[in-house]
């Protein structure tokens, strides 16, 4: 049988031809595909805190701002669920509860939640902005400072499909969450690569955290059950357990983001005192912004003024409410209102994370009662900063 000869220059330009047409079908085809990376990318940014820490007035901060999708602890469900189990069982729960939310994929709540239900389901939704503007709700603008109370009146029965449909339109997405207490937790979400997860540490005096959780005895006593591994017995903390574990992980977290931390945590961990916060908030708040790739907008500096300079420091009805005090006053309410015997009994259990977080201890009630006697020091002297930070690995 002859066999038929074909030059090799013949062949090398048939795979030329053949190689140049798949790259002009791919090129050609490629241009009817939506180009993701000329896009830019969500931005995620999780507040990371404890009760009563000030958290639900940082969330505010980035709540009113018109680039951000807000939520207020959706993890709050996965607790209320599964409220047999130990914080350190739910994270992973939690985790992925998280991370859905932060892609926007609102499906994750079809475990914890009625299967037909509104906008007004979602735990806390009306302190979000977002879910009180379009396109979740049409009685606002997306510029407009929103209050609690409006939204909860006009957008409560839009229905949930409209989370998601919000969430898709923002440029960052912003969850504020208090039930992870620890930081290698959320490294699965440092590393996915579909999330953009930048990490706010907010932490609080504990002196005034137990101050203000003293306001809030019996809505935390569920919550304070879990972090106890109690198998659903609720529990009081006048022992200060809870206080115990919550202030352990503060020293947790913060020395597992700047002790020797992770490369993948270079320029994505940043720790918020609400004590400096309160002092200086557009200072504070601008640093904030900056790492979250966020502006300032004269409505929101406005907004924040007049948030932080109220009269007085906010009744016991109000303890989860954002409402306009005197923010400096209410940081330092708790050396009048706690007794000195209290307050050396949360140095004795917080004493690691008061030091660390750059608290002074006091030594007895008359430095306790002494105003003038400053118990923030400086931020210089526990401030963290990535540029001393030289990995060996």
């Amino acid at each position: 049988m002859a066999r038929i000869r074909i030059p090799s220059t013949i062949v090398i330009l048939f795979v030329t031809v053949q190689t140049g047409f798949l790259l002009f079908m791919y090129a050609r085809y490629s241009s009817f595909m939506p180009q993701s990376e000329e896009k830019p990318s969500q931005v995620h940014i999780l507040i990371l805190s404890s009760w009563r820490s000030g958290s639900s007035f940082v969330g505010q901060l980035f709540s009113q701002h018109p680039n951000v999708f807000y939520l207020m602890e959706p993890a709050w469900h996965v607790w209320v669920k599964m409220y047999q189990n130990s914080a350190q069982v739910l994270h992973m729960a939690v985790r992925d509860l998280v991370r859905s939310v932060f892609l926007c994929d609102m499906s994750v709540f079809d475990a914890y939640m009625p299967w037909k239900r509104n906008l007004s389901d979602l735990f806390q939704w009306a302190v979000s902005r977002a879910l009180c503007s379009a396109p979740a709700c049409d009685s606002f603008q997306r510029t407009d400072i929103t209050s609690e109370m409006a939204c909860k009146t006009l957008c409560g029965r839009y229905p949930f499909s409209k989370v998601e449909e919000a969430c898709k339109t923002y440029s960052h997405v912003v969850i504020k969450e208090v039930r992870f207490f620890d930081l290698k937790v959320l490294y699965p979400l440092l590393n996915d690569p579909s999330l953009n997860l930048k990490i706010i540490h907010l932490v609080r005096d504990p002196r005034a955290v137990v101050k203000s959780r003293e306001q809030s005895v019996k809505a935390l006593a569920r919550d304070n059950g879990i972090v106890l591994s109690t198998n659903g017995t609720k529990v009081e903390d006048s022992k200060y357990k809870v206080m115990q574990e919550i202030c352990r992980s503060h020293v947790q977290i913060y020395e597992t983001a700047t002790l020797k931390p992770p490369n993948f945590l270079k320029d994505r961990y940043l720790m918020i005192r609400f004590e400096d916060l309160v002092r200086d908030p557009l200072s504070e708040i601008s640093e904030m912004y900056k790492f979250a790739d966020l502006t300032l907008t004269p409505t929101l500096k406005n907004w924040i003024y007049n948030i932080t300079h109220g009269q007085g420091p906010g009744k016991k009805k109000e303890a989860f409410k954002i409402t306009s005090r005197d923010a400096v006053n209410v940081s330092q309410a708790w050396r009048n209102v706690l007794s000195f015997q209290k307050i050396k009994k949360i140095q004795e259990v917080c004493k690691g994370a008061i030091n660390m977080l750059g608290y002074q201890l006091v030594d007895s009630e008359k430095e306790q009662r002494d105003l003038s006697f400053d118990l923030v020091l400086p931020r210089r002297q526990n401030q963290f900063s990535w540029s001393s930070f030289n990995p060996k690995h």
